[in-house]
Order: C-alpha cells, then structure tokens, then sequence
C-alpha cells in the first residue's frame, strides 16, 4: 500500500553538519568550533519548485542538479563556519563567503567530469577486452556494468575510511534518523530519534546505486562501434539513467513497507551501511536543528508546495566524500 502523500524532507551531511532540503527553504545547522549551532537559511529557487520539478523524468535530471548546487553551497557554507576561531563569541554571527556563479559552476563541471570519468569512462575502457566474445557487444556491455558497481564500492568503501569522511558520514545517520522521526510525526528530540535506523530508502547512496544498476539496462544493447560513439553514448545517456533511477527511488519510498519493494530495495539499504555511521547526541542535536529551521520556514511559507519526494543525498561526488 502506498504510503499517505504528504510533505517530506531529504537533505544532506556537510562538514559538521546537516542541510535539509525542505518545500520552499533550505537549512544548514553546523557545529562551530566554539560549540555552538549555526544556522543557515536560504529560499530554493523556482526551478526546484515550481510546476516543471513535477514532470516525470525531467524531474530527476532537476534534482540532479539540484542536489550538487545546495550541496556545494552547503559544503561552503560548514567550510567557513570549520574555519572560526574556537574563541569566537557563541553569540556571533558567523562570517561566511558567498560561493559565487563562476565557482560554482566551475565546481560542479569538476565533479561532474570526476564522475563521469571514475563511473562510465574507466569501466568503459576496463571492459574492452571483453569485446567480441560471442560474436556481439552484450557480454562487454554487462562486463562494463560489473566493473562499474565494484569501482563504486570500493570507492565508498575506500573514502569511508578516512577519520575526517567517519564524522561526516555520522551525521549521514544522524540526518537520516531525523528525517525518520519526521516523517513519522515524533518528537524531534534526541531520545525519539536514537530508536531509528541511520539508512534510510531515499538516500542518495540509494541513489546512485540505483544508477549503476540502470545503466547496466540501458547500456546492454547499446553498440561499441565507433569508439567515439561508444564514448560519448556513456555520457549523453547520464541524464536519463538519472531520471529513470529518481522515478525507481521515489516509487521505492512511496511503497517502502510493500514486501518485495523492500526486497528490492535491500541492496540499497546493506550498502548504506558503508556510507553511514551511528552518530553521538551531539550530532542528532545539529540535524534536529537543521530539521526545525527548514520546517520553521516553510511554515511561514504562504505557497509551500507538497510534491513530497526530496533525496537524503550525500552524493559520493558532492558530499565532501
């Protein structure tokens, strides 16, 4: 049975911190070296939340975009705020720098290209030994698509390992139990919180999950011939593997407690426990306040919408992992 529509909230770890996406605002609410809470607010654009971000498909090429703008402006913003004196006044405003248009895009040309790089062009080039083998291009295709889920495990597995990307991946769970109580009507307290699992069906680990899996689909029977076909197929597809992944996970978290959607969707959550930890009090504390501020403002909203259906992204590529 599908879940009751209505309003929900995803949002992303940053360095000390959580940012929530909400209907009409974001929030970021970090731990300033002196102890204190920061908090950041801002209105999303009517790109994010306007008529267009209810198109099937060409939603998930928005939230795409989406998700890597607020990120990297919200990694921006819990830089500057690491960045304090420890001395500084609790009762100060933070001082922080604007990520201009130039940086930003600058930014999100180099993720993507990392991407794009380290997912579609290394399996791409790792399979071709494979080419030919029974006389046609399905067995590299499917080859291409192993070597792209394994480069992707290892690569989370890898980054998960480094002390600073432990912390951040602990306010990963303490953002995805908050969002949980949420969604759920609890008390955002910390002792309502703890009893929730840190992984959580719309994850943007899910995610991207998900978009290994589609590509392998989309792939299969696309030919390798010539090679600068087969170079730029990997990248001109990305935006419709992303959209056909957002409809699978948005489906996945309208029917969560249907039994073979949560079969379905176990791999999602088993390889969440690479991408999150079980944070301390102190962690919860800056997601509940991130959570209250996006739901302060959008309470103050006279046109919040209720479309319902945001990623909890921390994306491998934005995400500061």
């Amino acid at each position: 049975m599908a879940r009751e529509q209505k309003p929900t909230y995803g949002g992303q770890a940053v360095l000390e911190g959580v940012m929530i996406r909400g209907q009409n605002h974001m929030a970021v609410a970090v731990r300033r070296p002196n102890g204190a809470i920061a908090i950041q607010q801002r209105p999303l654009s009517t790109l994010y939340t306007g008529a267009i971000r209810r198109i099937p498909l060409l939603r998930g090429v928005i939230v795409l975009v989406e998700t890597l703008s607020l990120g990297m402006r919200a990694l921006s913003y819990s830089a500057n705020v690491n960045m304090e004196d420890p001395e500084a006044d609790p009762d100060s405003e933070v001082e922080s720098e604007e990520l201009g248009k130039g940086a930003m895009a600058s930014m999100l040309l180099i993720s993507f290209g990392f991407a794009i790089a380290l997912f579609f062009l290394l399996p791409l080039f790792a399979s071709r030994p494979f080419e030919g083998v029974f006389g046609n291009d399905i067995v590299s295709n499917i080859a291409e698509g192993a070597i792209r889920l394994a480069v992707f495990v290892i690569y989370i597995w890898f980054i998960g390992r480094m002390p600073d990307i432990k912390r951040v991946f602990m306010y990963h769970g303490a953002e995805h139990m908050t969002v949980h109580a949420q969604e759920r009507g609890d008390p955002l307290v910390v002792d309502a919180i703890r009893k929730y699992s840190p992984a959580h069906p719309r994850c943007g680990t899910a995610f991207l999950l998900t978009v290994m899996v589609v590509a392998i689909l989309v792939f299969v029977l696309v030919p390798r011939d010539p090679l600068w076909w087969m170079i730029l197929s990997r990248i001109i597809f990305i935006p419709a593997i992303a959209a056909l992944a957002y409809e699978v996970i948005r489906l996945s978290g309208r029917y969560e407690d249907n039994p073979l959607v949560s079969m379905i969707s176990a791999p999602n959550l088993l390889l969440q426990k690479l991408t999150t930890r079980q944070p301390d009090d102190d962690q919860i504390e800056v997601a509940v306040a991130a959570m209250n501020a996006a739901l302060g403002a959008d309470a103050h909203s006279p046109d919040a919408e209720s479309d319902g259906d945001r990623l909890s992204m921390t994306d491998a590529t934005s995400g500061g992992c």
